[in-house]
């Protein structure tokens, strides 16, 4: 598996939570009505308050849809981590890919001296090498 591969949680993550900031921008601009939301097509004959209904329900769909292959990728990830035979590196990978740590704290939960640096960089080459 590859970095990238395995960043792939974090991101999907960070997609969520961006369409989840949206979708609670709609709600209280179709709750609000001193609020103007732009950026919506309009149809003619049909309200403002129905395109952000309508945008709701897609918006609701997608994160759903996100969250489904957010699990998937989890699961994905947290076998390939699973079967790392090394404790420290599955440790670093669990920090890092599972919990989205940064190298920095990976370092500091993991103790012992290490280093963001040195963390990152056994990581790295376990990737390389496997």
């Amino acid at each position: 598996m590859t970095n990238k591969e395995l960043r792939q949680l974090y991101w999907l993550n960070k997609e969520i939570e961006r369409d989840k900031e949206r979708l609670r921008e709609l709600y209280a601009a179709a709750t609000d009505t001193s609020c103007k939301i732009t950026g919506l097509p309009h149809a003619p004959g049909s309200s403002d308050k129905t395109a952000l209904a309508v945008e709701i329900a897609y918006l609701r769909e997608v994160i759903e849809q996100k969250i489904k292959r957010c699990y998937a990728e989890y699961n994905k990830i947290l076998e390939y981590i699973n079967s790392i035979d090394d404790s420290f590196i599955r440790q670093i990978m669990t920090l890092r890919y599972i919990h989205g740590y940064s190298w920095r704290k990976v370092a500091h939960h993991m103790g012992g001296g290490n280093t963001s640096d040195s963390v990152r960089k056994a990581c790295i080459r376990y990737l390389a090498s496997h």
